[in-house]
């Protein structure tokens, strides 16, 4: 017998009462022709919570929250909740990617997979998020879960998952953790499948220290560190070691800059394309050492590490 496949639900046209959100450029729900971005949903992006800089802080695991939001194609997490699994849920998972764009998806089995690199309509990121979760665990098995604005008095993520939890990514050279059997999936997501696997850039969670994650890229490989401190002690520590030349990760290496992404510092290293994740462990470990004495410094920079701080934040750039 066929597995059940798992079936998209036609958008509904609204004629009063809540739009559903979709996507900016989709016809907007109400019928009235128009794209969204154009019709409900210029209403929509006047009614955004105030923007959180930090969602995810408090979390187990937030620099990984920001990796996996902004840096990682193919992940995987396990959450646990609070207050436990419903009877007819046997698991939670983060990814980072759904097939079709979902916001979450709710499996033949009832498990549900929270998808985390989807567009959201409110400043929010953590509410938001946590209201996907709570519609996926009452929705249909074998359905996704559609866009909705959250209530702004609604939970977040903090108040759902439990924060003593480990919060352990792992990562996949694929998405064909989507579906348990991709051959028999839907022709949809399986399309879906195809294309995300072709944009996938090979991409590592280092072991050694937290929230690094080594990537492959045409030319040159890179190392991109979501760092815990606060940004200005950050751009100081890293200052003394770029102005002594001891900011590399090793020959060839280089630090080029950082970025900034919900409410943390991303500083990034160009690495020589025969470098690997295996390879950058050790050099990693050892520049964590340098850089934790040098946050421990509170002299003032000297004339070359005030220079070395200028370049370093004339090439910073913000995501979120």
């Amino acid at each position: 017998m066929a597995k059940k496949r798992l079936q998209t639900k036609a958008k509904p046209q609204v004629t009063s009462g809540e739009v559903p959100v979709v996507g900016a450029r989709e016809p907007c729900p109400c019928g009235s022709g128009r794209r969204y971005k154009a019709c409900h949903g210029r209403t929509a992006s006047h009614a955004v919570t105030e923007l959180v800089q930090r969602p995810f802080e408090g979390l187990a695991g937030e620099g990984d929250w920001v990796a996996l939001r902004e840096l990682v194609p193919a992940a995987t997490v396990p959450l646990t909740l609070k207050d436990g699994l419903p009877d007819d849920v046997p698991s939670v998972t983060l990814a980072t990617v759904l097939p079709m764009a979902w916001p979450a998806l709710r499996r033949d089995d009832g498990s549900v997979l929270l998808g985390l690199q989807n567009d959201t309509p409110s400043g929010d990121l953590s509410r938001d998020l946590a209201d996907t979760l709570r519609r996926a665990l009452t929705t249909e098995p074998g359905n996704p879960v559609v866009a909705e604005r959250a209530p702004a008095d609604g939970p977040r993520l903090q108040d759902l998952l439990d924060p003593d939890a480990a919060f352990e990514p792992v990562v996949h050279s694929g998405f064909e953790f989507w579906v348990p059997d991709s051959e028999n999936a839907a022709p949809e997501v399986g399309a879906s499948l195809e294309r995300a696997n072709a944009a996938a850039i090979p991409t590592v969670r280092l072991t050694g220290v937290d929230a690094a994650y080594w990537c492959e890229a045409p030319g040159r490989n890179h190392l991109r560190w979501v760092m815990p401190y606060a940004e200005d002690q950050l751009l100081d520590a890293l200052s003394r070691l770029h102005a002594t030349g001891t900011s590399s990760l090793g020959e060839g290496t280089r630090l080029v800059g950082s970025f900034r992404a919900h409410g943390m510092v991303v500083p990034v290293w160009d690495l020589p394309s025969t470098m690997t994740a295996q390879d950058i462990e050790k050099p990693a470990a050892q520049l964590a050492e340098r850089l934790t004495a040098a946050l421990a410094s509170d002299a003032p920079l000297t004339a070359e590490e005030r220079r070395a701080r200028g370049g370093l934040t004339n090439r910073q750039v913000t995501l979120s």
